[in-house]
Parts: C-alpha cells; structure tokens; sequence
C-alpha cells in the first residue's frame, strides 16, 4: 500500500489500537501525534497545554501533518482534536485517506475514565462532557472523512480489514 492512512475520532475511539494493528499486521509505518510531538518537545502533551496552551499544541499538530507530505505507507494515529483546523484536514488530504473511527459516548468513557493524560477531560470525566464534546467535534469529523467506522463491539483487526477494503 502506498496511500496513508490518517484515524481521526474522539479520545478513546481506538485510533491507537486500530494504528498498532495496521502497523503489526500489515507492516506500515505508524506515527502517534501525541507520542511524536511529546518527544519532539521533550515533554508531555498535559505540560505543553499548561505551560504553553492549546493553540501552541494545535499548531505543533499542524506542523506535523505539513511534515509527513512526503510519506506513504503509514498509519498516523491522530489526536481527538486534529480534525478542527481546516489546514490540518488539507494536509492529510494531500497524501492519504482520513478515515473516522466513532463510538458511543459510554464506549468512550470506559475506555478513558481511569486515564489522567488527556487534558481536556480533567476535571470533566462523565459521560455527559464527553457527549457534549463529541457533539460538538462531530461536524468536523464527518466533513473530514473518506470514511466513517463504528468501532463499538468490534475487534481491531475487524476495522483494519474495514479500512483496507475501502482503500
């Protein structure tokens, strides 16, 4: 495969897991933006949203897209957020297909309610903020996406052969 492949969706969607199994099972690259930028900066994603802001953290995101305009073959695990800013969706446009991984807001909670490395939740973990939340990112994901997976109730490996019969 030659084309990249971008999972955009709320925390706890599963765009890591379904990320990892592509790289595990059909050998392509993976970048996790979050773990990529933390490096870059030497620091974790909760430091730079305290210590610099969210506008700083989105334009770290940005340039990483700009960064990868020459890859192929690599699954890029993005932040829940990535999706917000039309430049960002430009950008994995230009080299690959964005594929939107949703699940219900129950779903997500189980996943992320013992997790104290995602910053917008702190503070603010129920069911209820996530709802909201996800209702409100909802429009930029569906206009984003090539195309839209429901990740409830199905294994990882289910979704990666989801996502390659629509390559």
């Amino acid at each position: 495969m030659h084309e990249n492949i971008f999972l955009i969706g709320f925390m706890g969607a599963g765009k890591s897991t379904v990320a990892r199994t592509l790289h595990n099972e059909y050998r392509m690259r993976l970048i996790e933006m979050d773990e990529q930028i933390e490096a870059q900066e030497g620091r974790s994603v909760s430091r730079i949203f305290v210590e610099d802001g969210e506008a700083y953290f989105r334009a770290l995101e940005t340039k990483l897209l700009l960064d990868l305009a020459n890859e192929n073959n690599t699954v890029v695990s993005c932040g829940g957020g990535v999706p917000m800013r039309g430049e960002n969706i430009a950008a994995m446009r230009a080299c690959g297909r964005i594929i939107y991984l949703s699940a219900a807001p129950e779903t997500i909670y189980g996943r992320v309610k013992n997790s104290h490395t995602r910053p917008l939740l702190e503070g603010n973990m129920n069911v209820e903020y996530i709802e909201a939340l996800m209702k409100k990112r909802l429009p930029k994901y569906l206009e984003a996406a090539d195309l839209t997976i429901e990740t409830d109730g199905k294994s990882a490996l289910q979704i990666c052969r989801e996502i390659l019969a629509d390559m």
